[in-house]
């Protein structure tokens, strides 16, 4: 089996899947009307696509207030520090600053301008 895709409530889906589109190079695969406004976005190889939604039945988590290392969407880079660069001026804040591994994997962790930690991977070795 394989993974179809992971699903966020949040509280602008139709701003959000716009937003990963234009700076994360996804693409809006489906996208529903009130009252969830359900969007599906896939990624640039059509391989994972995430589900953005606002169901009332269950609160919006403060993705904000919870630790990256808890919780984070992984993106490849092959170059961090301008990928970083552009997303901070997309609206993207720091969330600490590029590490290197003891693999020899380069890091960076940023958060959407709505508080979802995103993590910016540049492995040593590609693992997949």
């Amino acid at each position: 089996m394989k993974i179809e895709h992971l699903a966020m409530n949040v509280k602008d889906p139709l701003a959000v899947a716009k937003w990963y589109a234009e700076n994360l190079s996804m693409r809006i695969v489906r996208q529903g009307g009130a009252p969830t406004y359900t969007t599906f976005i896939a990624d640039e190889g059509n391989h994972v696509m995430v589900e953005l939604y606002n169901n009332s039945i269950a609160p919006v988590p403060d993705y904000r207030a919870m630790d990256p290392l808890i919780l984070h969407m992984a993106f490849t880079s092959q170059n961090l520090q301008a990928d970083r660069d552009r997303l901070l001026a997309a609206g993207a804040t720091p969330a600490g600053e590029i590490s290197t591994t003891p693999a020899g994997d380069q890091l960076a962790m940023l958060r959407d301008p709505w508080g979802f930690a995103i993590q910016l991977a540049k492995r040593n070795k590609p693992m997949i």
